[in-house]
Parts: structure tokens; C-alpha cells; sequence
């Protein structure tokens, strides 16, 4: 399958490559940003360079898919979106994104998820998308909600991050209630 490159209004899609580490490396770099993702904050670019290997390797695998969120009217790549734990015979995934804080609140996150979303429903014909958020993470549990997630319940020291044990909700979106919203 060929890397599938989405558009909206404002917004580009588009496969994260070697071209694109500078873009990435600086956004994961902020301590704003990685304070929720899971991860330590970047400290080195070679950093970057690896998570887009692994970006690579997973959609060659069918394990993910991850795009580049760039935007129409400058070219910049603003953050990423997509699709982790991809498993096509359960029909299954978890989204994930981040953008650079410059962008936040400004209804990016909303537009790039709701094609990522569509794309999930109709192309791969996922049942079921999943989200693990940090319960501090309330603009992002909001997001999710607004997009018609549920929130299913907790997940007690579900990820490791500097040295400590965090809490996680659990957030899902099922096809046939995605498919209602869109009517």
C-alpha cells in the first residue's frame, strides 16, 4: 500500500521522512509538548531521526500509520497525527498526536483527527479507535470528546515517564457511533 497523503481545508497530510527531522525534532524538544506524550522530551536529533525509522517500520508492517501535519499555506509541518497499535484483523488502533505549541487552540488538532478518523472508518475499516490520555490533559480529553470519544475508564501507572508511573484514561470511538455523528 502507498503511503496515504490526506487533505482538509487548511491541512496536508503527509508521510514523515528523513526531509522532515528538523520539523519534528523541535516540537518534541518542548517540555510543553512531551509533558503528556509518554516520552522523555528530546534532547538530541538523532532522536527524531529514529522516531520516524520507527514511523517507517510500522506502517512497511501494518502496525501504524503516522502523518505529517502540514500546513497548506506556508509548508510547515506543525506536529503529527496518527494511528498507533494498528491491528487490522481485530480492527483496532489508538490515536495519537501533538503539535507545536504556536498552533494549539486553533482548531488544527480537530481538523487533522476528524480525517484521520474519517480515513480509519471508511478506508481501513477500522471498528474501534482508542485513546490514552493523561488525566491532567484536559484540552485533550476535551478534543477527543468533542470528536465523539468515550471515556471508558482508567488505567492506573499505565506509562513510565521520568522516572515515574502515571495514570491514564482510556478514551474509544466505535465506528457505528461515528458513523451517526457524520449523518
Amino acid at each position: 500500500m502507498n503511503f496515504p497523503i490526506l487533505e482538509t481545508k487548511r491541512l496536508k497530510l503527509i508521510e514523515i521522512t528523513a526531509q522532515h527531522v528538523d520539523s519534528l525534532y523541535e516540537i518534541l524538544s518542548l517540555e510543553e509538548v512531551t509533558r503528556f506524550y509518554g516520552t522523555n522530551r528530546f534532547t538530541l536529533q538523532v532522536e527524531a531521526s529514529k522516531l520516524i525509522d520507527m514511523f517507517q517500520k510500522n506502517f512497511l508492517e501494518k502496525r501504524g500509520v503516522r502523518w505529517g501535519i502540514k500546513l497548506k499555506e506556508n509548508q510547515r509541518i506543525i506536529g503529527t497525527v496518527g494511528l498507533n497499535g494498528l491491528h487490522l484483523k481485530n480492527k483496532r488502533a489508538e490515536i495519537g498526536y501533538e503539535l507545536h505549541p504556536s498552533f494549539w487552540r486553533k482548531g488544527y488538532a480537530s481538523e487533522a483527527i476528524k480525517e484521520v478518523l474519517r480515513f480509519s472508518f471508511n478506508q481501513l475499516d477500522l471498528y474501534r479507535i482508542g485513546a490514552v490520555v493523561y488525566p491532567e490533559n484536559e484540552a485533550s480529553i476535551n478534543l477527543l470528546i468533542q470528536q465523539g470519544f468515550t471515556k471508558e475508564g482508567l488505567l492506573r501507572g499505565y506509562l513510565n515517564q521520568n522516572e515515574q508511573f502515571h495514570d491514564t484514561y482510556v478514551l474509544s470511538l466505535l465506528q457505528p457511533e461515528w458513523e451517526k455523528s457524520q449523518e
